[in-house]
């Protein structure tokens, strides 16, 4: 916060502050510097006071309000929410408490299979930031999870990331195909049975399930067996 005295003169100052937190405070140069903080938040004023003659001093500034917040959340919402495959989706990111001097950075979801979690990958364009605070996808063929947060000034002071904001596309995943080899009807507990999982795509993970008591592989017809279902990933 700084402290201008208009028609000092020559009239070497001190300055006197009244903050929220003190009743006044003192220094030798015409602005104090801060460290804020939520208790920062409240009414601020000045006044200078003659160096040569501390009982000469200046009337009080008019108050300043001085608001901190913690760090913003950003606020993420699609249209349409569901699409068909090809379509356009626009991405709108709002700040709370909203001000000037805003710019959004749009990112995409992809999942973290390892810990259920997501990574967040930077838009085509948003390295930077837009200036609008909405943003444009085409030609989006699958379903897919978006971000968004508000960066500025330098360094850039980042609002928290959006939560993730799904858009579903009519597409049908592709189905997987399972084979049995031997391909026969009946199999015997001294048999070898191999298994294949497959789909037409590359994008993705196989996922094994069977259920399991000791070393018997029971058929999932009974509820009790559905109980004892475990799955892995490739």
């Amino acid at each position: 916060v700084r402290c201008e005295i208009q028609g000092g003169g020559d009239t070497e100052w001190d300055y006197e502050w009244k903050t929220p937190q003190s009743t006044s405070h003192q220094t030798h140069v015409n602005y104090w510097t801060l460290s804020v903080s939520e208790s920062s938040s409240g009414n601020y004023m000045c006044r200078g006071r003659n160096r040569r003659d501390s009982y000469s001093s200046t009337q009080w500034s008019k108050t300043i309000t001085l608001t901190v917040s913690d760090k913003p959340q950003s606020v993420l919402t699609v249209s349409p929410s569901w699409l068909s495959p090809g379509a356009s989706v626009t991405l709108k990111c709002e700040v709370e408490h909203p001000s000037a001097g805003w710019r959004f950075y749009w990112y995409k979801t992809v999942p973290k299979l390892s810990d259920r979690l997501y990574r967040y990958e930077l838009l085509p364009g948003s390295d930077s930031g837009t200036e609008e605070d909405s943003y444009m996808v085409h030609g989006q063929t699958h379903t897919a999870g978006y971000v968004c947060r508000a960066g500025r000034g330098e360094p850039v002071f980042y609002t928290e990331h959006s939560k993730p904001t799904f858009v579903w596309s009519g597409d049908f995943p592709p189905s997987a195909s399972l084979t049995v080899s031997p391909d026969r009807v009946q199999h015997f507990t001294s048999d070898s049975v191999s298994l294949s999982c497959e789909g037409n795509s590359t994008e993705w993970r196989v996922r094994r399930c069977g259920v399991q008591t000791d070393s018997w592989i029971r058929t999932l017809t009974s509820p009790q067996s559905w109980m004892a279902v475990k799955c892995e990933y490739d």
